[in-house]
């Protein structure tokens, strides 16, 4: 092992350190250090800035730190990368803001709004939200992350992300092929066009954590150079 890692872990939105609890396990059975992170996300009072805080306090401490940010945690990564040492990131179905851009506008921005309009087109409606993100997940699992999660509050969707680019850390993105949230046919263009690089992918959906653990905690291992 090139050694020990702290892993600090961000979830998507209304995700709760509990989702993680199978890709922690697997970390630290390789030596690493490991929290995920409990957001404020279901507090309509909290934006990203109150996110970051809360990253930022689970991180103290802590030394080599990789963050890993899934789904809607690609906006708060960033903002943590300005306030404390960070080795690098790793981004797990992440969104990726533009300088000035709110979660609320990413969605028509990015182009997602039309693809998940036409899908719905050719399908005759609107997916269900189990399809969406846990079609691949065992069914007690996703039966328990359904209890467990949050309503994610509408905090963050109307601000603004502050940076006027992204950090200067070393980032890698990781993509789930299987993916209905985030198709990977669009999230490869997105990825390349804001930052710049060929996503790492792995087949799995929205929720691989939960579906593909194991195969997860050893990309981020890799991608990481643990």
């Amino acid at each position: 092992m090139a050694g020990k890692k702290s892993y600090v872990i961000i979830p998507g939105a209304g995700g709760v350190p509990w989702d993680w609890h199978l890709v922690e396990d697997e970390l630290r059975r390789h030596g690493h250090d490991v929290v995920a992170v409990d957001l404020p996300n279901d507090d309509p009072s909290a934006g990203l800035a109150e996110y970051a805080d809360a990253v930022v306090r689970a991180a103290a401490g802590r030394t080599d730190i990789v963050l890993v940010a899934h789904s809607l945690g690609g906006f708060t990564a960033p903002l943590v990368c300005e306030r404390i040492p960070v080795a690098r990131m790793v981004l797990v179905a992440a969104m990726l803001p533009a300088p000035g851009e709110s979660p609320g506008d990413w969605w028509q921005n990015t182009g997602h709004s039309a693809v998940m309009a036409e899908r719905e087109r050719l399908d005759g409606g609107p997916p269900d939200e189990s399809v969406l993100f846990h079609h691949d997940v065992p069914p007690e699992l996703a039966a328990e992350s359904v209890a467990r999660g949050r309503a994610q509050a509408d905090g963050p969707f109307g601000r603004p992300w502050p940076l006027p680019h992204w950090p200067q850390v070393p980032t890698s993105f990781l993509l789930c092929r299987d993916d209905r949230l985030f198709p990977a046919a669009w999230l490869r263009g997105l990825v390349r066009e804001r930052l710049g690089i060929e996503p790492e992918e792995m087949d799995g959906g929205h929720c691989a954590f939960l579906s593909r653990p194991r195969e997860l905690a050893e990309r981020v291992m890799r991608l990481s150079g643990a």
